[in-house]
């Protein structure tokens, strides 16, 4: 196949990222000493080389706050030099009372089409990234990310199975918002005790007709490209939210931490090689291509 779209990939350059600069610090995705240097367009293009990927979709790399609208007008000139990538998801911070100055800054970018800010919070302080596990449930947030419809965007939702029924409270209050949930609700207990609430909250966020699926980062907490882990979540999860609603994105260059693109795709080719054409196009491109809304 040929037409894929990356739905969630990062470039950067360190020096604009609080958390790479530094020593090493404990992350969710264990030790990053490989990736604690640029990361620039040029290496992300050698990459997905040869992999069917015509288009992409760069997501927020956590830059110190107040830049940021410094990093989605530098991924927009990336973007005018190389091709590369078709869409912006930005970060703004949400928890404010209005974030509507923060959207008409970004909106100065055209391939801007999404905001992202992390709300995934978890018992162990080594998952967690929100300062508490309920922001779903907090009135900025909630008002700001229904403004989200009058810029046209959308809302990538990275919580935890826990938050789920929160997060799902939080699509229905905003219908016109389309929530692109992201790493497929990131499962880090692979246990039955774990896979039950995981499963549960899947299916909350799945009854939420404006909710889709990233099929992404799913090495994050195994640490390796497994294609039977792959195979095993993408396809729960594509049975969940069916393959309209399911996209596809390498999460490079965390992901390559642990293996290079040709495998991970490989993986994913492997994952959805039980579904008819249709299905297979629409979850490596046409749901992303849908739901990012690129030309």
């Amino acid at each position: 196949m040929t037409g894929y779209v990356d739905a969630h990939h990062h470039i950067w350059r360190q020096a604009d990222l609080p958390w790479l600069v530094g020593p090493m610090q404990p992350r969710i995705f264990g030790p990053y000493e490989p990736i604690r240097r640029d990361y620039p367009i040029e290496e992300y293009l050698d990459d997905i080389a040869g992999n069917g990927v015509t288009q992409s979709v760069y997501v927020q790399t956590n830059w110190a706050k107040d830049g940021f609208e410094d990093e989605a007008a530098w991924v927009q000139r990336t973007a005018d030099q190389h091709g590369f990538p078709h869409a912006i998801v930005a970060y703004a911070d949400l928890a404010v009372s209005d974030a509507r100055p923060q959207f008409d800054r970004l909106a100065r970018y055209p391939l801007v089409c999404g905001v992202r800010m992390q709300l995934h919070w978890h018992d162990n302080p080594l998952y967690r990234f929100a300062a508490s596990p309920d922001l779903c449930s907090d009135p900025n947030i909630r008002a700001n990310v229904a403004r989200l419809a009058d810029y046209g965007w959308s809302f990538d939702l990275q919580v935890f199975a826990r938050q789920m029924a929160g997060a799902a409270e939080l699509a229905q209050s905003c219908p016109s918002v389309t929530f692109i949930l992201q790493h497929a609700g990131m499962l880090e207990d692979l246990s039955p005790a774990g896979r039950e609430p995981w499963r549960n909250g899947m299916q909350r966020l799945a009854a939420c007709s404006n909710v889709v699926s990233k099929l992404s980062g799913l090495g994050t907490f195994i640490r390796r490209n497994d294609p039977a882990h792959v195979a095993d979540i993408v396809r729960e999860t594509i049975a969940m939210y069916g393959p309209d609603r399911c996209l596809f994105g390498s999460n490079f260059p965390i992901e390559k931490l642990w293996t290079d693109y040709c495998a991970l795709v490989a993986a994913y080719e492997v994952a959805i090689e039980g579904l008819d054409s249709r299905a297979q196009a629409q979850v490596m491109g046409e749901t992303a291509r849908r739901v990012y809304r690129l030309g």
